[in-house]
């Protein structure tokens, strides 16, 4: 049976790889000035800020129910990175969609999509390093099975 908790291991990685790639489709976009890698970057964004959405309201109905202990603890800062991980990712999809369908090409507009782009990567990051640190170091959502005697 699927739970809440397999089904948040199964979805935060792609909300990873989507925001990643599209970050380096940004870059590369900046660097070689085709068009195909900025609507690569806003596509990959855009799917990015959905699944992290998914990942976050996943995460918190398995992360329901602990209320003590060093797993609290964790489980807590993992959640406030989380949150502003989703926050990041849905502020800096808007902007690049309303820069991209006003087509409002300004040097500013540019340099703030970059740099909420690169602060939701590094967000995303410390977000995930919180999340193994719950799996490998907590063992949260680890299920012993005992051998039958």
């Amino acid at each position: 049976m699927i739970t809440a908790t397999h089904l948040h291991a199964m979805l935060i990685h792609f909300p990873i790889a989507l925001l990643l790639v599209g970050f380096l489709s940004e870059v590369i976009s900046l660097i070689t000035k085709k068009a195909f890698f900025k609507n690569a970057a806003i596509y990959l964004l855009l799917l990015g800020a959905l699944g992290t959405t998914a990942s976050y309201l996943s995460g918190n109905v398995a992360g329901e129910g602990i209320e003590a202990g060093a797993l609290k603890n964790a489980i807590e800062l993992h959640e406030q990175a989380a949150t502003t991980s989703l926050w990041l990712s849905i502020i800096t999809a808007i902007i690049y969609l309303v820069v991209a369908l006003t087509k409002y090409k300004k040097v500013w507009t540019s340099v703030v999509s970059v740099v909420l782009f690169t602060a939701m990567i590094f967000s995303i990051a410390r977000t995930g390093y919180l999340g193994g640190q719950l799996v490998y170091k907590h063992g949260a959502g680890v299920e012993l099975l005992l051998p039958d005697f």
